[in-house]
Parts: C-alpha cells; sequence; structure tokens
C-alpha cells in the first residue's frame, strides 16, 4: 500500500481558504484543529465551563446502555468510563445512518474521529475519546436507504431498500421489515464477488441486519463491528434516552430562539459579504426546531408570535411550546444549524471532524454558539482518499494518465487516444474523401441548374445523399476500430468506473463492503496504521 497526496480542482471556495489559508477564514470559525496553540485554547475553555453542559455521569449512562446493544467492545466499554471522567475530551464525527454503511467518506470520518482523538491524548496529555455522532433523527429516508457497489461485471450497480409507508419520521424510527432486509442483503451478496474474504465479510452484514429494527440500528451494528475495537463510542441523536438529558438545552433553543435567529442570519451575511455561498439555508422567521407530531417531523417556525409548521398542523406560543417539552422531551428533534450546538451541550467537544459540505455550513453557526454563552470548537476536515487497485495503477501508467486527469472526465484523451491508434488514418482520409466529392459534385449540379430549375434541387439532393453514405461507411469504420480496441476502452472505462463513478469521487459513492471483500478486515487495519494527515489533502491509497 503505497499513499501519494493530491491536489483535487475546484472545491467550495470557503472550504479552500480554510485549509490553505485560514487567516483569511478565522473570523467565521472557533479556531483551527492543527494549530496546537488552538488545541491548547480549547481544552483550557472546556475545562472552565465544565459546568455548563450535561452531566457526564448521565450521557455515559445513555451511551453505555446504547453500544451495549449495538457496540459492545471492550474498547468502547474503556472509551466510555473515560468519558466519565471530568478533563476527557472528545473528538467528535457523524453522518447519516447509510444503507451498509453507506459511501466509503463514512468510514474514513470514523477513522478521522479514531487517529485524531489518539494524536490529540498523546499531545494534549490528557485522554480524548472519539465519538461518532448517527444522525438518526433525519428524516431523509431517500439519503440513507440505498448504496452503491462495483459488481462482480464491473458494473456500478445500486441497492436500494423500499420506501416506507406512514409519515416522514425519522430515521431511525422507520421499522425496516425483515424480508426487506433479506433482499438487500441477497443482492449484495449475489453482486460481490467471491473472495476469500466473502464469508467474514457478509457474516459482519448479515449479524448487523438480522438484529436490526431500523436502518439505523443496522449501521451502528456494522460501524460498531469495523470500529468498535478502535474504542469509538457510537450515539444516535434520535436515542429516547438521550432526550431527557438534552431537555434542558431544547429550554434553551426555545427561550433564546430569536436571539439565535438573529445570530444565524449575521453569520450568514458575513459569510455572503466574504464573497462565499451559504451552503444551508437561513431565513427569516425559522425556529430551527423539528417537533414530531403524529409520527412526522414536522419543521417549526415562527408566525404571528406562535411557533407552527408550513401547513399549520400544530400551533405553540412559547409557553407551551415549553409545557409540550416539559411533557414529551422525545417529540423534539434539531435541524442541521441546532445539532452542532446540541453535541457541544452533551459533549465536551475538542474537534469536531467535517466533510466539505459541513465545514462550510457549521460557519453559519459560530455566532449562535457565543448566543448562549458557548464557543464553536475546532474544525477537523475529514481524511479524504481514493483506492487505486493495482491493475488500474497499471493501466493509467499505460496511458498515461494522472489522477487529475480522471477527475477532470476523461471523454478527450480517451478519444485522442483511439484516434492514435487508427494507424489507416482513416478519419482524415474519409474527411478528405468527402471535400474532394464535394469539391467535384458541386459545379457539376450547378451548371445542371442551368439546363433546368428542378435538376439543381435533385443534384443538391443526390449530392447529401452520398456524402451521408460515406458518413454512414466512416461511423462503421469508427466501429470496427473501436471493436479492434475493445480492450483498451474496457481499461478505460474500469479507471473512470472505479476511480470517478457517476462522475463522483469515489469516497463518495462506493461503499465500504466491496473492498472488505477483495482485501480482508487486514485492509482496514492497514488504513488505520497510515500516518495521519488532518490538513484536509487528499490521499491516494494505491494497492
Amino acid at each position: 500500500m503505497n499513499v501519494t497526496p493530491v491536489t483535487l480542482p475546484g472545491g467550495q471556495a470557503l472550504v479552500r481558504d480554510y485549509i490553505q489559508s485560514f487567516e483569511k477564514v478565522g473570523h467565521l470559525y472557533g479556531g483551527d484543529f492543527r494549530n496546537a496553540e488552538s488545541r491548547s485554547r480549547r481544552m483550557e475553555w472546556l475545562d472552565r465551563t465544565e459546568h455548563s453542559r450535561a452531566d457526564r455521569r448521565k450521557v455515559a449512562e445513555t451511551l453505555r446502555a446504547y453500544n451495549a446493544k449495538h457496540n459492545a467492545h471492550e474498547a468502547v466499554t474503556e472509551s466510555i468510563a473515560l468519558l466519565e471522567q471530568p478533563g476527557t475530551l472528545v473528538i467528535a464525527g457523524g453522518q447519516q445512518s447509510g444503507l451498509f454503511t453507506g459511501p466509503l467518506l463514512v468510514a474514513y470520518k470514523a477513522m478521522t474521529a479514531i487517529l485524531a482523538a489518539k494524536e490529540a491524548g498523546e499531545r494534549l496529555g490528557r485522554p480524548v475519546v472519539p465519538v461518532f455522532w448517527i444522525a438518526g433523527e433525519d428524516h431523509d429516508w431517500d439519503e440513507v436507504n440505498h448504496t452503491y457497489v462495483l459488481s462482480r461485471t464491473t458494473e456500478i450497480t445500486k441497492i436500494k431498500m423500499d420506501d416506507p409507508e406512514g409519515p416522514r419520521s425519522s430515521v431511525s424510527e422507520i421499522a425496516v421489515a425483515e424480508e426487506s432486509w433479506m433482499q438487500a442483503v441477497d443482492k449484495l451478496d449475489a453482486l460481490l464477488q467471491d473472495s476469500e474474504f466473502k464469508p467474514q465479510i457478509m457474516e459482519l452484514v448479515r449479524n448487523s441486519s438480522d438484529k436490526s429494527a431500523s436502518l439505523s440500528d443496522a449501521f451502528a451494528g456494522l460501524m460498531g463491528s469495523l470500529f468498535g475495537r478502535f474504542g469509538l463510542i457510537l450515539l444516535d441523536s434520535a436515542d429516547p434516552g438521550l432526550r431527557k438529558v438534552e431537555q434542558p438545552f431544547f429550554r434553551s433553543l426555545i427561550t433564546e430562539n430569536d436571539a439565535l435567529e438573529k445570530a444565524y442570519l449575521h453569520s450568514a451575511a458575513d459569510i455572503v459579504s466574504g464573497g462565499y455561498e451559504l451552503q444551508a439555508d437561513v431565513t427569516t422567521g425559522a425556529a430551527n426546531l423539528f417537533y414530531i407530531h403524529e409520527g412526522a417531523r414536522l419543521l417549526l417556525i415562527k408566525k404571528d408570535g406562535v411557533f407552527t409548521d408550513r401547513k399549520g398542523k400544530v400551533s405553540f406560543s412559547r409557553e407551551q411550546l415549553l409545557e409540550m417539552l416539559d411533557a414529551y422531551p422525545e417529540r423534539f428533534s434539531n435541524n442541521v444549524l441546532t445539532r452542532p450546538l446540541m453535541q457541544d451541550y452533551l459533549l465536551p467537544v475538542l474537534a469536531t471532524v467535517l466533510g466539505q459540505g459541513e465545514m462550510s455550513y457549521w460557519a453559519i453557526t459560530r455566532q449562535a454558539f457565543e448566543t448562549l454563552g458557548g464557543q464553536m470548537p475546532l474544525i477537523l476536515p475529514r481524511m479524504s482518499f481514493t483506492i487505486v487497485e493495482g491493475t488500474l495503477h497499471k493501466h493509467m501508467d499505460k496511458y498515461g494518465l494522472a489522477f487529475t486527469d480522471v477527475v477532470n472526465g476523461l471523454r478527450d484523451k480517451k478519444q485522442q487516444w483511439l484516434t492514435a491508434q487508427d494507424e489507416l488514418e482513416l478519419g482524415q482520409r474519409f474527411e478528405d474523401t468527402k471535400a474532394a466529392f464535394a469539391a467535384l459534385y458541386e459545379p457539376l449540379v450547378e451548371q445542371l441548374g442551368s439546363i433546368q430549375a428542378g435538376l439543381l434541387k435533385l443534384g443538391n439532393s443526390n449530392k447529401d445523399k452520398i456524402l451521408e453514405q460515406i458518413s454512414f461507411l466512416q461511423g462503421k469504420a469508427q466501429d470496427a476500430m473501436a471493436k479492434q480496441n475493445e480492450a483498451g476502452l474496457r481499461h478505460w472505462e474500469r479507471i473512470e468506473l472505479s476511480l470517478m463513478p457517476l462522475g463522483k469521487h469515489q469516497e463518495r459513492v462506493y461503499n465500504i463492503v466491496y473492498y472488505l471483500n477483495r482485501y480482508g478486515q487486514a485492509w482496514l487495519d492497514e488504513l488505520m496504521a497510515l500516518p495521519p494527515d488532518f490538513s484536509g489533502t487528499h490521499r491516494l491509497i494505491y494497492m
């Protein structure tokens, strides 16, 4: 396994400046994890404000119960015991609960949290534990109900769960039928190539699915199987046990809602005035909270002095909403802009691991942290990889391709290569033939028009048909050339399918199970043994 850093083209301007020129955007964030002084300042602030967060013992008790069901590893038990002790810090990261863990970036986010916690603990001289925040309270089923693998016939294949019936509830509350699990697991099994590792990997998948009532349960089970041995604590944001712990902070989110709204709007204005685009909606009147009503997760807004939803299904005064919180805390849920605040209330977060899109929208929350007497945690760019398998590397060398060529699209380079295989120069000869024919035929057609007007029209029609037939033959010749170079074209296709499937980076499409099936769990151990890199640099992993 060889590792090569590479600079990717494009990306969001705010994130590029965060990674390359932090001084330009530092005022939009709380600090940079990569800076030792920032880590020390954040640690000292967390020590001073210990009393303002949730009781560690209650948080640990809830996490202990949840992980005992889904992530029962001795290393996790030790991490939770450390978290219960004053002074222990957290590196947090999170993601929606995707099918079979979702795209590769989910695993890379967990790896980043684990390795960053280890490094921070060594540098700060105190315990730092990794926590993975499962966004189980999200209700976007279509975003998490599928995954992609490269099949044994080298096709990008989508595995999708059936859509649930009923209201749009949180993903953790949506029951998945046993038949749906069996269909998804069996399809995965059929798509994966046979390998020496397949029985073990499919056993992990089946075990996590067989015991699961929801997608979040299965996600937690498989994530625990892969990363529990490294001490990664799992937290489901929809865990009913957490709601009672979160209740005091939900009260703050309600009582200070107007001030929070102003803070979000001010931060959004700062971002836009800096020439950057907003990555989350910030609108006047948004409460940035969800309320669960008859199983449906309703986004609350403020209208005419009450908290309601856009269709008016519920309506509460501030006092009534607080009464509902006291009676039914399980009915409340965060949105994308209040979740970071809640995470910081529950956990002593030294730094949070974010992808590029998240890094952009988290900038909107900085002033909101301060409004509630908090401080935005340090931001840690998620580690980012592309796996380049051995045969692909050989093919890329053969055709003189760099990774940036693949990222920018291979159509033109592939056509240039195919044209170069045309030793007879058929393309140019066909074009020359069409030009020569037209040069000879057009004067004749014009002279025929002087004999009879109808002959001009007939002659031009005849000319077009002849040129069309020449082009038809040219197309057949090109098809024959392509067939003659079919093996080479398959190489080009495999490079693109593997490294930029669906026009996206590999880590955003393919599932980790495909690579575990090819290389075994030892491959994951090798990735975990790589030197950690929190610079935001993309790395190529040559197998």
